[in-house]
């Protein structure tokens, strides 16, 4: 992680605050994402924007820039998997016993987080977490699509003749 941003945030001073942060952080750190990645090559640039909107709903706006070593599953080649996320998280009390009716009440456009009691943030495990759902189940490098095209599916083999169905006609016939 960057230098100066630390590892957890007070996500509600954050919000009383309307503070932000930004960082980097290296792909290698990401223990969880990593057996997804060909290799851990890169990093992660992030901004986490914390506030209130009209309703009072507190929320973090993240935004996250990264290219993810990715292999190709038609090709078996590593490729760059571009991701660009811009995601609205409602902040949301764990332990409070209503947070399937808070989840409920979110505006449009909101992702719910639900908040630790003790309201800390990992900044990294939020980061990876968005990463995580980001990675195609198959990764398919861009431009491959032309490789359906030149290999066309084989056609079906033409139906084989039982060698049994003379049996079944004999046995049929003498019932």
């Amino acid at each position: 992680m960057s230098a100066n941003l630390p590892e957890v945030l007070d996500a509600w001073r954050m919000v009383a605050a309307r503070r932000g942060v930004e960082g980097r952080l290296p792909l290698s750190t990401l223990a969880r994402l990593r057996d997804s990645l060909v290799d851990t090559e890169g990093e992660v640039v992030f901004a986490l924007d914390f506030g209130q909107d009209a309703l009072r709903v507190p929320y973090v706006e993240l935004r996250i820039d990264a290219e993810l070593p990715l292999l190709c599953q038609r090709t078996l080649q590593r490729f760059l998997f571009p991701v660009r996320i811009v995601q609205r998280l409602g902040l949301l009390r764990e332990g409070s016993g209503s947070e399937e009716l808070d989840e409920a009440g979110l505006p449009e456009g909101y992702e719910p987080l639900l908040m630790p009691e003790d309201g800390m943030l990992h900044t990294a495990e939020l980061v990876e977490d968005e990463l995580i759902l980001a990675v195609p189940v198959v990764p398919l490098m861009p431009g491959t699509e032309a490789m359906e095209r030149d290999w066309p599916a084989e056609e079906a083999e033409p139906e084989r003749v039982n060698p049994f169905a003379a049996l079944s006609a004999l046995k049929n016939k003498s019932n």
